[in-house]
This record gives structure tokens, C-alpha cells and sequence, in this order.
């Protein structure tokens, strides 16, 4: 019987000191863990003042927690990869900076690891609304619209085509096979946030290795926080050109200029570029689920 693998690095990439309350939270939920993490890596994303302060207020190594800067450019991305870099576990996750995980989730994330044919478990996202409940309006076929699973993805644990950014692991393996996130893409703060990287890694990283499994498991949660202005019409009407813009980044199918026929990306550890194909899309019935729609940092509010 194959051994499970369950030594587990933690990334959790923090860019904001507005999230300060948010980050002591995810870390905390790091901590309660049935299955500890080997240990908990803070990237922190340009930003010294925030740096300087988590260096202090976790110098102890409370919870195993190690604070790192990001060694690569502003983004999402670059943090990730400085945290995969660094990492000391046989498997990596992601955690975003406004959620918190169920005492359950990396025992339940691990146990996909069971086959080693598997390189990627994801899990369930559920949405912490500000105002305690959900909008009346807001249907949960939409909850991809502020990062979260939305209904009518597979119960169960699933194969799928990509696992959501923001509650993923790897066996830390796979970015030898495939390289790291793509710097061509990504939330950076600093501009409308399109995300992908996650979705273009797990396509890359299925090519790299044929036969690979990406795997969901539903029981593997995490509360996903939803600030109030995203809980506005306004913005769940801004979204969906958000999300045709990241698809056309990540498929190479952009209505003109350079987006035609795909985007040259820079794949760290690799040094080169390359042009990745267009996305194939899933078909109701005929095969693996395409996975949930892309992660949400949020960075414009």
C-alpha cells in the first residue's frame, strides 16, 4: 500500500496591513489543524512595513510560521512561487489571506495523496458574507464571482481539469515537472485583477505529466471572506468581463492584438517562455470537470 504523503508546507501570500485581523485568522485556523502543518510560510508581496511587522509579532515561530519576502516581481504569482521555493514539506498548499481553513482540511486534502498518480487536491470554498447572510438576490451558481465554489460543481472527491487557487495543494514535485505560476499573469494590486495563474499551471502541469490526477474534495473547506462591496450588484456585474478577460489570457483567446492565439509567458525555474495552447473546453458528460472558476485576491478593494 503507497504511503501518504503528509508533511505539509503552508502558503498563505499577503500583499495588505487591512488584512491584518484576517491574516492572525487564517494562521490561527493553520494551527487547529488535525493533521499539522510541517509549517506555515507568510509571503509577503512588496510590502515592508507589513513585512517588518509580522517578522516581529511572529519571531517566537509560533505555529511554525516562517515570514519571507517576495523574491520575484509585485504579484500573486511570484508570491506563490517564493513560497514553493522555500518550502520543506512533500506537499505545498494555498491559502488565501481572507479565509480560514475547517480543523479537517489538510487530513482531508492529504488523504488524495493516497494514489501517486495524484498531483493536486483542492477543495470547497464557502463564502463568510460581511453582513452575516447571503444576499437575496446572489444566486450560488455565481459564488465563483467572489472566489468561492459555486453550486452545481461536482460533490464528492472529483477528478477535475484545475484546482481554485485559494484552497489548493501540490505534491511539491509537480513544479519540478512543470515549472512554477506564470509571471505573465496573475493578480499583481495594482491593476483590474484577473487571476488564472492557478488554471494555466494545472493545464501545464497535465501536459508535463500525461495521466496525471487533479483532484476536489469537497470536505476539504475553507470560509472564504466576502467584504461588503462585494456583496453589491455593481460589483457582481463588473465580474463576469473580469472572468472573459482571464480566459482569453489563459486560453490564447483574446478578441485582438497580442491575446490572439496565446500569450508568451515568463515560467519561472524553467528561463524560458512559451505559448500555451488554447483551453478545451468541458463538456457536460464527457469526462473530468473543468474544476471551479479561478481564486479571488481582491486586490481593487
Amino acid at each position: 500500500m503507497t504511503a501518504v504523503p503528509k508533511e505539509f508546507s503552508v502558503v498563505v501570500c499577503v500583499h495588505t496591513e487591512e488584512r491584518w485581523q484576517d491574516i492572525l485568522d487564517a494562521v490561527g485556523s493553520l494551527g487547529a489543524q488535525t493533521l499539522p502543518p510541517l509549517e506555515i510560510l507568510l509571503v509577503v508581496d512588496h510590502h515592508p512595513v507589513l513585512l517588518e511587522r509580522l517578522e516581529r509579532y511572529f519571531a517566537d515561530g509560533f505555529h511554525g510560521v516562517r515570514v519571507l519576502p517576495n523574491d520575484g516581481p509585485r504579484g500573486l504569482s511570484a508570491g506563490r512561487n517564493t513560497g514553493v521555493g522555500a518550502a520543506r514539506g512533500d506537499l505545498v498548499a494555498f491559502l488565501d489571506d481572507d479565509a480560514v481553513a475547517d480543523p479537517d482540511w489538510l487530513r482531508h486534502l492529504a488523504a488524495g495523496y493516497a494514489d501517486p498518480r495524484v498531483l493536486a487536491v483542492g477543495g470547497r470554498t464557502l463564502p463568510r458574507w460581511a453582513s452575516g447572510r447571503r444576499p437575496a438576490w446572489f444566486p450560488e451558481e455565481f459564488d465563483w464571482v467572489v472566489g468561492c465554489t459555486y453550486r452545481g460543481h461536482p460533490p464528492g472527491r472529483v477528478r477535475v481539469r484545475n484546482v481554485l487557487g485559494g484552497n489548493a495543494s501540490f505534491r511539491r514535485s509537480a513544479f519540478g515537472l512543470a515549472g512554477g505560476f506564470a509571471l505573465g499573469i496573475g493578480r499583481d494590486g495594482g491593476r483590474r485583477p484577473l487571476g488564472g495563474e492557478e488554471t494555466e499551471f494545472c493545464v501545464r502541469l497535465a501536459r508535463a505529466r500525461p495521466g496525471a490526477v487533479l483532484l476536489v474534495d469537497d470536505r476539504a473547506v475553507i470560509h472564504h471572506r466576502v467584504v461588503p462591496v462585494r456583496e453589491r450588484f455593481a460589483y457582481f456585474r463588473s465580474r463576469p468581463g473580469g472572468a472573459g478577460a482571464c480566459n482569453a489570457v489563459v486560453g490564447g483567446r483574446g478578441g485582438g492584438g497580442g491575446a490572439r492565439g496565446g500569450l508568451r509567458l515568463r515560467l519561472p525555474w524553467h528561463g524560458t517562455t512559451t505559448r500555451h495552447a488554447p483551453r478545451t473546453p468541458h463538456e457536460p458528460g464527457t469526462g473530468d470537470a473543468p474544476g471551479a472558476q479561478q481564486g479571488d485576491r481582491d486586490d481593487d478593494g
